[in-house]
This record gives structure tokens, sequence and C-alpha cells, in this order.
């Protein structure tokens, strides 16, 4: 029997899975962050080793046995950063003796769309921290939409929420703009009570933007005017994203799974986007087939197929 290993490295945590040809899970654990840019290759690497110990002592094999695994990462994205934590993931193996016959590193989102579609074409919009869109199409090539970071991009995202919610603030506290819900909930929450103590908390305590997002759908959902109008713009700029995804893989419907918490829980703002989702048309909405690091399992028995 042919076993193969499955990892969703997140920036919390990294699940890991073993599972039979057929898909049959035979073993999981979970561990440490796999932000590898953030943390450092080897600590993830270390992470990465002692999952595969622990899933070996479940499905009772050696880490040897298993014929591919595939590692898919926050900060993957770009191919040199995933051979950095490839090449850290090998060398632990080697330390151990350890002989796996393929290791590939890949980015989440590689194997969130694999396993949303279980290998099949479609597209994924993800929307948590930041925004990004994946899709692939019926000859296999993948395609990219978004993912430019909280500088130039995060539309959609909680980033660019927090930092629109946050930019309504100020401009209350200045008398520059209209009052706003979220000027209370963000004093509540954090003791931002005044332009000062915004500056501080933003610039010297590092106050992360995705945190003021869900007061901003708080707000908007209880009817202030401003986060309402956050929202809407916030997601206009996902609807063209689903836009872009549209005209590269030319297929309709487009098969689309939403992904992260702001866009599939339920509340004002997803509610918001499905709507317009229905009115663009052309697209049909699904829940994921499989979790990503079944997708990352996916992809690890396509290369053994390549392989062979």
């Amino acid at each position: 029997m042919k076993i193969f290993a499955g990892f969703d490295g997140g920036a919390t945590k990294t699940k890991c899975v073993f599972a039979a040809e057929d898909l049959k899970i035979l073993a999981e654990s979970e561990g440490g962050p796999s932000n590898f840019l953030i943390i450092g290759a080897e600590t993830v690497a270390r992470t990465i080793l002692n999952l595969i110990r622990e899933c070996s002592e479940q499905a009772g094999i050696s880490p040897s046995e298993i014929e591919a695994a595939v590692v898919g990462s926050t900060g993957a994205g770009r191919k040199s950063d995933a051979l950095k934590l490839e090449e850290a993931i090998s060398k632990a193996f080697k330390s151990e003796k350890i002989d796996i016959n393929k290791l590939d590193v890949v980015s989440d989102a590689t194997i969130a769309l694999e396993g949303a579609f279980g290998g099949k074409p479609g597209s994924i919009l993800i929307a948590g921290t930041g925004s990004i869109m994946y899709g692939k199409d019926s000859r296999g090539n993948f395609y990219r939409v978004g993912g430019f970071g909280k500088f130039i991009g995060d539309e959609g995202g909680g980033n660019s929420l927090g930092r629109k919610g946050l930019t309504a603030v100020a401009k209350e506290f200045d008398g520059r703009g209209e009052k706003t819900l979220l000027t209370d909930l963000v004093n509540k929450k954090f003791g931002i009570k005044d332009g000062t103590s915004l500056i501080r908390k933003v610039y010297s305590e590092n106050l992360s933007l995705s945190e003021i997002s869900p007061l901003v759908t708080t707000a908007a959902a209880e009817g202030d005017e401003i986060c309402r109008r956050i929202i809407d713009e916030e997601s206009d700029e996902l609807i063209l994203h689903i836009k872009a995804m549209q005209k590269k893989i030319d297929v309709s419907p487009l098969q689309l799974v939403l992904i992260g918490s702001p866009i599939t829980k339920p509340g004002f703002y997803s509610e918001l986007l499905r709507k317009k989702i229905e009115k663009l048309g052309k697209v049909k909405l699904q829940h994921p087939e499989y979790p990503p690091e079944m997708g990352a399992v996916i992809l690890a028995k396509k290369t053994d197929k390549d392989l062979g």
C-alpha cells in the first residue's frame, strides 16, 4: 500500500495527515506554526519532522515508507522561498535518516485549491487577514489574482477593512469626518480614545489592522453608515477578483469556494458578498470537497505518478 503525507502549514498551527492511495486517512496530527519567513525554516522543519514521527507511530510505519510528501505553507508563494523551506526539511530528514522519494513545498493557497475541488478545476477566493484568489483550468494551468500584501493589496481582507476603519476613526477624532459607531467600539476594546492613543497603538504597540476588521463588520451590522460603505467597497473589490478570474479561466459557470472567516462566517459582510456574487452570474458557489491538508495529499499522489 502506498502512503502519502500532506501538510497544511499556517500562521498558528500545522496539520499533518497520512493517507492511502484511495485518500483513506491513516493518521493525523497537529503542531506549531509554519510561517518560516517569520520563525525560520529550521524551526518549521523541526515541526514537520515531529509530525512525521507522530503520524508514523499512529500508522505503524517507518517514515521512509512514505512515497511522497507535500508541504503547503504560509510564505511559500515564491519558488525561491519555498526552496529554502524544502532544503531545511530535507536536511532535517537526512539527519534522522528518513528517506522520502519526493518532497515538495508549495503555497498554502495551492493546497487549499487542490483540496477544495479534489484536484479538479475550480477557483478559491481567500479573504482572511489578506486576500488572494487562485484558479485552475481543465488543462491544469494555475492562475492567481491579488495577493499583493497589506501595503498595496489585501482588498477585501482584514488588513484593508481595518485600515479603512481606523482612517474613519482618525477623521472623527480630527473633526474631518462623520461620527461612527466604530470609534466607540475601538475605544472599548483597545482603549483608543483620541488621536494620540490611536497613533501610539498603531505605530508603537503594533496594533494589527486585521484586529479592527470584526469591529467594522459589527458596526455595519448595527447600521453604521460609514462602516457599511467600507464593507460595500471591500466586497466590490472581491467581486473584481472574481471577474478577473472569470476572464483568465474562461469557463461558465466558474466553480468557486470561499475561504476565510470574514466571508464565510454568517454576518453582514459575507451575506452582502454572496448577494453580489449571485447578481454577478455565471458563478457557482460550493463547499470545499476536502480540507487543505488533503489537497497536499492529492498533490503528493500526482507527484508520485509523475515520477512513475
